[in-house]
């Protein structure tokens, strides 16, 4: 897990879809509402004034024009969700909380009563956010173990489980997916989870003569991992390969993976292990950064049976969410996730805001961030090349937690736009060279409701004029530095 502060993306405007009924918020208001958050942090998801119809009085206020396309013609990708990834940090964290404490904190993240999260990545075995030792779920004492016999969750992994599962009591739709950093170390050629970076690779063959040794293992692996946490009540409806396959360090777990080796893996021996096990668990290709968009493609091409859905970081050192849209131009039945982008405390106030608002904009159905909760000291981490700089969206200190400006600024999409809805088309977004400007997204929701969310990261309040192809117009003030989402009635 790495990152680089974002950039506001210029883009198209999307709509989602439609809120359901059990949502805080009358699915078939007959007027319009808003809530915001800003950058200092007077408003959290606060109410504020709503856009009217017609063009409203601007005043003095800089106005921005926006169009979305809420007929047929403008509908583009379905939402499942927004969340962030359970680590072991997490678990750990919100385990230090009061079961009432701990209740509460679940009940605001994942029921509509507060962000409403319906997507959530877990880590399969540890990370860089994980206490000393790294492990998985079949050390065995690094001793070889092709028949998995040593398999176990251990405490972390079945702590972890639990989790989800109180997770999924709250929130029915919610999905969930897993990620390993590493293989168990005797499947590896260096024969290591972390600490080297020689031959820090599986051992299946790609580099060697040797056969694909542990490639039948490996995909048992993930067919024992799955069984055992759905036997805990954690549903894992989706599984990445290898955390940032590209990604080869020393100091935390990772494991190398070549784009044709995935393809092999996921093709011959993950894919048909999945299928024998009864398993309707999906499998999705690359889970790295944007830079590298022929690695998931030749997954794709060589293991299609098995693979229809990408997942996408936002490390790239020249980051662009528009290659999403010409991936999904040359894949038209593939799904996108954003599935990892960090909220460090440093961060700027937008950048949660800026890594869902321009996936969402490019094709994604769904956003995660690193990491969901962490302590104050922004772990628990590995002592040696953990993330001592990840901050949660929630920070869990002496019994108490905290919301950070990034779980705000993701409760404005999450909150408002269910599982369900339906992107739209539109246009008017545009950021400056010097960062400000305005970014939108929308959707039309399941029962007819739309919703708008607006970026503003000018150091002024907006007049915004909104006008949607059904023939309406709507203008409201967009406060100073803020993400603010507007729910407009069915058309």
């Amino acid at each position: 897990m790495r990152a680089s502060v974002l950039a506001s993306l210029a883009g198209q405007i999307v709509l989602s879809a439609a809120l359901p009924a059990e949502n805080v918020f009358s699915p078939r208001a007959a007027t319009a509402s808003a809530y915001a958050s800003n950058s200092g942090g007077s408003l959290k998801l606060s109410s504020v004034t709503a856009p009217v119809l017609g063009a409203g009085s601007p005043g003095s206020s800089s106005t921005w024009s926006l169009t979305i396309d809420d007929t047929s013609s403008g509908y583009k990708q379905k939402i499942t969700g927004f969340g962030a990834a359970v680590t072991d940090a997490t678990v750990t964290s919100f385990n230090t909380l009061s079961s009432s404490s701990l209740s509460t904190l679940l009940s605001d993240l994942m029921t509509s009563a507060g962000a409403g999260f319906a997507l959530m990545r877990h880590t399969i075995g540890a990370s860089d956010l994980s206490a000393d030792p790294a492990y998985t779920y079949d050390d065995n004492g690094n001793a070889a173990d092709p028949n998995l016999t040593g398999f176990n969750l251990g405490a972390r992994g079945t702590a972890m489980a639990q989790m989800l599962a109180k997770m999924k009591s709250l929130q029915s739709n919610l999905k969930v997916f897993g990620s390993p950093w590493s293989a168990p170390g005797w499947m590896k050629l260096n024969g290591v989870i972390d600490g080297s970076t020689t031959n820090n690779n599986l051992n299946d063959g790609y580099l060697t003569n040797n056969g694909a040794q542990y490639s039948s293992a490996f995909a048992q692996y993930f067919v024992k991992y799955i069984k055992a946490f759905e036997a805990l009540g954690a549903t894992i409806d989706a599984i990445t390969i290898q955390n940032e396959p590209l990604n080869s360090q020393a100091g935390y777990p990772t494991m190398y993976m070549f784009s044709n080796e995935q393809g092999t893996l996921i093709q011959n021996y993950v894919g048909p292990a999945l299928a024998n096990a009864g398993l309707a668990t999906s499998i999705w290709a690359y889970d790295h950064n944007t830079d590298v968009p022929s690695f998931p493609q030749t997954v794709l091409n060589m293991a299609g049976q098995y693979v229809n859905t990408v997942a996408w970081h936002c490390y790239a050192s020249n980051l662009d969410w528009t290659v999403l849209s010409t991936f999904k131009q040359s894949n038209p039945n593939v799904q996108q996730y954003m599935t990892e982008c960090w909220t460090p405390s440093s961060g700027s106030w937008n950048q949660a805001a800026a890594f869902t608002m321009g996936p969402l904009q490019n094709w994604a159905s769904g956003v995660a961030a690193w990491t969901l909760g962490t302590n104050a000291q922004d772990g628990p981490h590995l002592s040696e090349g953990g993330c001592a700089t990840c901050t949660g969206l929630v920070t869990i200190n002496n019994g108490a937690y905290t919301f950070q400006t990034a779980y705000y600024m993701i409760a404005q999409f999450s909150k408002f736009m269910p599982p369900g809805a339906t992107v739209l088309s539109g246009t008017g977004s545009y950021t400056y060279s010097s960062g400000q400007g305005v970014q939108s997204v929308a959707s039309l929701n399941p029962d007819g409701t739309r919703t708008v969310v607006i970026e503003n990261t000018f150091s002024n309040d907006i007049y915004i004029h909104l006008t949607t192809s059904t023939g309406q117009e709507w203008s409201g003030n967009v406060p100073t530095e803020s993400v603010t989402t507007w729910i407009l009635p069915a058309a």
